[in-house]
């Protein structure tokens, strides 16, 4: 299968782990190959680093002659509004806003304490102010509850 050969080529270039695959998508359509990698890091990924490793994986697909095709091979981060999908990811947005849907229904909105390995320990906005006396406690959430959390951005 022409992604694991891609992931196959593309191990090397993570540099030592420093760079992780978030997302591969490969659509083989009539006329292209369509490839989209998502990296990142735990410090971030820059757009020039998403660059040396784009032009390092096309040099090595034309070299091999993975593709013989016509394609686009697109290197980037998950932009915001890509959800978390991986433990790392969690672990590099703690302490920031998650709007997390979870799996039964419904969504909570609040800060994202810690990450535990079966889950993450979450701090839930109020809708309501909480009556006098009334603590607001975090909650562990495993991640088998989580259908989709993402990073709120905050204007403030």
């Amino acid at each position: 299968m022409l992604k694991d050969k891609i992931i196959a080529l593309l191990e090397p270039h993570l540099e030592n782990d420093t760079f992780f695959v978030v997302d591969i998508q490969v659509h083989e359509l009539k006329t292209r190959t369509n490839i989209t990698i998502l990296l990142d890091s735990d410090e971030g990924i820059k757009i020039e680093e998403c660059a040396k490793i784009s032009r390092r994986l096309a040099n090595e697909i034309e070299t091999l002659e993975l593709i013989t095709s016509a394609y686009n091979l697109e290197v980037s981060s998950p932009g915001i509004d890509q959800p978390l999908t991986l433990i790392r990811q969690y672990v590099k947005n703690v302490g920031r806003s998650l709007k997390i849907h979870l799996k039964e229904g419904g969504e909570k909105v609040g800060t994202l304490e810690e990450v535990k390995e079966d889950g993450i320990i979450f701090l839930e906005e109020l809708k309501k102010k909480p009556k006098k006396g009334e603590v607001v406690e975090p909650v562990l959430i495993p991640f088998t509850n989580i259908d989709k959390a993402k990073v709120q951005i905050s204007f403030k």
